[in-house]
């Protein structure tokens, strides 16, 4: 896939949007890469003024809405961050199968590192009304379901859901209502 033909014109509103790992490999299938993942959204919560309104992790890619004062340099921070980590632990576990894949798919301009870990692009979507925004929350939150995960939103344990029941979640959301 080429860069995105998504952009973002309004840097300082909430936008949906996905980020995939390079060719759909499961990468967040045990906590230490999740919690990579879950830090650096709280550093950025603290640091970049990132607001959280809703998301999920899945295997391979997550969905969320967010904000903050420069949205698209805060999601460079995000994968810049989560990818030296990410591809760190998978050389601390000798994960040998998937770094092959990470270097494989690498994208050819893509010079200065061994591997890419994130797809390019996020595929922004400016949300531009409550009701968007209570689609895209019930999206986010309904993904785990419709993969077959579970049978409750707030069940998977990576996913805002929980915030929205009222029950504690691991990353502070600025709750839609």
């Amino acid at each position: 896939m080429g860069r995105s033909r998504y952009k973002i014109y309004e840097p300082t509103h909430p936008y949906f949007v996905t980020f995939t790992i390079l060719h759909w490999i499961p990468i967040f299938t045990n906590r230490d890469s999740v919690d990579i993942v879950i830090n650096s959204m709280k550093y950025l919560q603290q640091n970049d003024n990132l607001k959280i309104y809703a998301y999920v992790i899945l295997e391979n890619h997550i969905h969320a809405v967010m904000q903050s004062d420069d949205l698209p340099k805060t999601i460079q921070k995000f994968k810049r961050h989560t990818a030296k980590y990410l591809i760190k632990l998978l050389k601390e576990k000798n994960v040998k199968t998937i770094l092959e894949q990470l270097a494989f798919y690498k994208k050819a301009h893509k010079k200065d590192s061994q591997h890419q870990l994130w797809q390019e692009g996020y595929q922004p979507k400016l949300i531009q009304s409550d009701k968007m925004m209570r689609e895209k929350i019930e999206y986010i939150h309904n993904n785990p379901i419709k993969r077959g995960y579970v049978d409750e939103d707030w069940h998977w344990r990576y996913s805002s859901a929980r915030d929205y029941m009222g029950l504690e979640g691991l990353i502070d959301i600025e709750r839609f209502v």
